[in-house]
């Protein structure tokens, strides 16, 4: 590439070039946000003049990766949630916007109480929703479940350096707090069934751990282990939300209006009104 270019000459390179290899040319901006940490009023304000030489062979650099089928998360070696960055592995899931919906609720229902919770994260993975809940509400006892041990890793490492005092249990969903009572149990679990993989983009199925995205009985074997387990958990008015898949709303409820008759449950929309969380509000 040419030397004296502007930053505009070549984000607008390596957009075209992403988007030749059917990725989002966006990603090329956000590549070089997050690169210079700057705000998008910062990137129009210098868009005219003269990229540096280092600046551009890290754009380059970056786009080429990423054009090969790596996640801009993974290049980056984190992920926004909640406003704080989660470093993010091969071993992780990529936090999402949809899954901050969780916390958002979790907040709505519960922001103002001044009571200390005992809340519990199943299948953490880099620990998202543990330690954003704890960063929210200082007062709660967070409590974080996963399987897999590197993924643990990585959500205590997020725990460490975002100073969230979080207690982490490597174990098979309620299996290491099956004699242990909650307030309020929080989760995201594999939902996505085998018949539903051509929907799933190859940059997530090749990157992203499969244990965290698939799941049998078309997505549900999951929920319906936790309709089982989750009645000897719970306090009396406790409450579960449940990140769930956009065409699972029916099923799932009836998993739960079975496991909790007494219960209220309800199926919340997200912000594109999708089906999206599974609401249980314990009497």
């Amino acid at each position: 590439m040419a030397t004296n270019l502007s930053y505009k000459e070549v984000l607008n390179w390596a957009s075209s070039f992403l988007e030749s290899h059917g990725l989002e040319g966006y990603a090329a901006e956000r590549f070089l946000l997050e690169r210079m940490e700057w705000t998008k009023t910062d990137l129009i304000l210098n868009l005219p003049t003269k990229i540096p030489e280092k600046v551009k062979e890290q754009l380059e650099s970056d786009v080429i990766e990423h054009s090969k089928g790596k996640p801009v998360q993974h290049i980056l070696g984190y992920e926004w949630f909640y406003d704080r960055p989660f470093k993010v592995t091969a071993d992780t899931l990529i936090p999402r916007p949809e899954t901050e919906e969780i916390v958002a609720k979790f907040l709505a229902r519960n922001g103002q109480k001044q009571d200390s919770l005992t809340v519990l994260d199943v299948g953490t993975g880099t620990g998202a929703i543990a330690i954003t809940v704890k960063k929210e509400r200082p007062m709660d006892l967070v409590t974080a479940i996963d399987i897999s041990a590197e993924a643990l890793s990585v959500a205590k490492e997020n725990a460490l350096k975002l100073d969230a005092d979080i207690r982490f249990l490597e174990g098979d969903l309620s299996a290491p707090v099956s004699h242990e009572k909650f307030d309020v149990v929080l989760s995201n679990p594999p939902y996505i069934s085998e018949a539903e993989r051509p929907l799933v983009d190859d940059i997530v199925f090749f990157n992203e751990p499969h244990l965290a995205l698939f799941a049998k009985h078309d997505g549900l074997f999951i929920y319906e282990r936790l309709a089982k387990e989750l009645p000897n958990l719970m306090k009396p008015a406790g409450q579960i939300i449940l990140e769930i898949g956009f065409q699972q709303g029916i099923a799932v409820k009836k998993l739960f209006t079975t496991a909790f008759p007494f219960a209220k449950v309800t199926v919340e929309k997200d912000m594109s009104g999708l089906d999206r969380m599974i609401y249980v509000q314990l009497p």
